[in-house]
């Protein structure tokens, strides 16, 4: 017996369990497809690749796959000021991610250095008399009654407090 293909009807659902692979996107598919295993196997053991003290100061970007006109890639983020350390220990890290892979993944280590200032925002201490923001400050100011101009700041600390 043979079964005909419907094209009229779209996707056909399966009941069920589905693999995890069939529930992502198109879009997602084709870049796991591209970078997928070794990217992401690299993502996960990249502090046993490395190092610990190298952890601290670099990590894997981006994971270019050979073709005709270049050798596989791995680009690195390195912090500034540690790119010598990365780079004496290039030979180390190709060794053991290829050791790690089985075979010949990467042949190149591409390395860019990054600034890591963390910036630390202080939120600034508000005065008690200017609790609400400015243009409604100025609205409450031009309120002539000095009791409803009162109240409206206390009902404005009240809300700054939640």
């Amino acid at each position: 017996m043979q079964f005909k293909n419907n094209t009229k009807r779209g996707n056909v659902t399966i009941q069920g369990l589905r693999s995890f692979k069939d529930t992502l996107p198109k879009n997602i598919k084709k870049i796991i497809n591209k970078k997928g295993h070794i990217y992401s196997e690299t993502l996960g053991n990249w502090r046993y690749i490395v190092g610990d003290e190298l952890f601290k100061v670099c990590y894997p970007k981006t994971f270019k796959n050979s073709n005709r006109f270049g050798v596989s890639t791995l680009l690195v983020m390195v912090k500034r000021g540690h790119e010598v350390d990365l780079e004496y220990s290039k030979k180390e890290i190709l060794d053991k991610m290829n050791s790690f892979f089985g075979y010949s993944v990467i042949e190149k280590l591409k390395f860019i250095s990054f600034d890591d200032e963390q910036k630390i925002f202080v939120k600034k201490e508000t005065g008690q008399e200017n609790v609400a923001i400015n243009k409604y400050q100025s609205k409450i100011n031009d309120v002539k009654n000095d009791k409803v101009k009162k109240s409206l700041i206390e009902l404005t600390k009240v809300f700054k407090e939640k």
